[in-house]
């Protein structure tokens, strides 16, 4: 397992190429070919940058994407238009913004939230990341990472009265789900993909803000169990594959669509169940402002295990001062070793195609923040 101290989420701002590209294949007017073309010039671009500022690992920017989770259901048979689970619930309170930014709309969102209540048995139509992994092996030219959404995010997409009708438990759709993410893994680390990262935003999205886990219980959900669930299929998900050279991580996160934040709360109410039960090397974790909460919860940690502090913002264009990122750093480290310790943002710089509302020069100077002041904390 290699120990990657300047990481990232994953996903980056799309260059202006690219968003006419998707926006012009939204309406009709490219086709499938032309689309992966432009798309394969951005990731080019992306890869160029993340070389330029010295990133320990890189990524397509999920150029690919619509959306963070639109990889998945795309390839899995089974899914369908409709309302997802408790969808009405938070689209019906107010949508938090970092102050100054509008959260408008852009052209590009066209398909960024795909098909995803369960309408049918899931089958796996084609690889997930198939076609990322592959031109990331043969263009970055370095250590990569690749990205899938965790499948117990798809719960959601159980919906009585619809979904019932195949499976007669959520549980059940998402040991077909969990069983396709796995041989998807499984298929990655054959082709010695060096950083597999599943990204799990239940634990802390709805299990730890108050109000959310007050609406999965009026539903008649009970939020510590589905954590139990939750761990479960994130375990299943990378368990029984060769783990040699390669790199487990699972990120946590509470919102990121267009600088928004959908969720608030500390770690700790999941801190020693989540850290102590799931099987992976590494934790990406949000960090970036207070409604995070403290580290202390990270004294749940096995150790050896790397904590990922997330305490660069890629939501505001403001760039933080290196002196409070070394200090937070050091006020981790009574909870985590220094040397079990990363540094990153605290989310992807686009979880949707449309990005957050920062500008390209923005994402280069957080960027060039981060692997500086990694490297002041873990030289080489």
């Amino acid at each position: 397992m290699t120990t990657y101290r300047a990481d990232h989420v994953g996903s980056f701002l799309r260059p202006p190429e690219l968003l006419e590209a998707r926006t012009d294949h939204a309406e009709g007017r490219i086709g499938e070919a032309a689309l992966r073309e432009a798309e394969d010039q951005a990731t080019l671009t992306i890869l160029d940058l993340q070389r330029q500022t010295g990133v320990d690992v890189y990524s397509d920017g999920e150029y690919r994407r619509g959306m963070w989770i639109t990889g998945l259901p795309a390839a899995v048979e089974g899914f369908g238009p409709g309302a997802m689970l408790n969808i009405r619930n938070w689209r019906g309170r107010p949508l938090p913004y970092v102050p100054g930014q509008t959260g408008t709309r852009h052209a590009a969102a066209a398909g960024q939230n795909p098909p995803a209540v369960i309408i049918g048995k899931l089958r796996p139509k084609h690889r997930i990341t198939g076609v990322e992994s592959a031109f990331l092996g043969r263009h970055a030219g370095g250590p990569f990472k690749i990205t899938i959404p965790s499948p117990a995010w798809y719960l959601r997409g159980y919906v009585k009265g619809t979904s019932d009708r195949v499976y007669p438990s959520a549980a059940d759709a998402l040991r077909d789900l969990t069983g396709i993410v796995h041989e998807e893994v499984k298929a990655l680390v054959e082709e010695r993909v060096p950083y597999v990262q599943i990204d799990s935003i239940r634990y802390v999205f709805d299990y730890t803000d108050e109000q959310r886990r007050h609406e999965w219980q009026e539903l008649g959900i009970d939020p510590g169990l589905a954590i139990d669930e939750n761990i479960a299929a994130d375990n299943a998900v990378i368990d029984g594959v060769a783990r040699e050279g390669v790199t487990f991580g699972l990120h946590m996160c509470r919102g990121n669509n267009r600088s928004r934040w959908f969720a608030e709360g500390g770690y700790d109410r999941i801190a020693e169940k989540a850290f102590g039960q799931l099987h992976y090397d590494r934790f990406l974790l949000e960090y970036d402002s207070e409604r995070a909460g403290g580290f202390a919860p990270l004294r749940f940690v096995p150790k050896g295990k790397t904590v990922v502090l997330g305490l660069i913002s890629t939501k505001a264009s403001p760039l933080e001062a290196q002196d409070d990122l070394l200090r937070r750093i050091d006020e981790a480290a009574k909870y985590v070793p220094v040397a079990d310790l990363a540094l990153s943002p605290q989310c992807g710089f686009a979880s949707v195609a449309a990005g957050n509302e920062i500008s390209w020069d923005d994402q280069r100077k957080k960027l060039e923040l981060l692997v500086d002041t990694a490297r002041k904390v873990w030289p080489r």
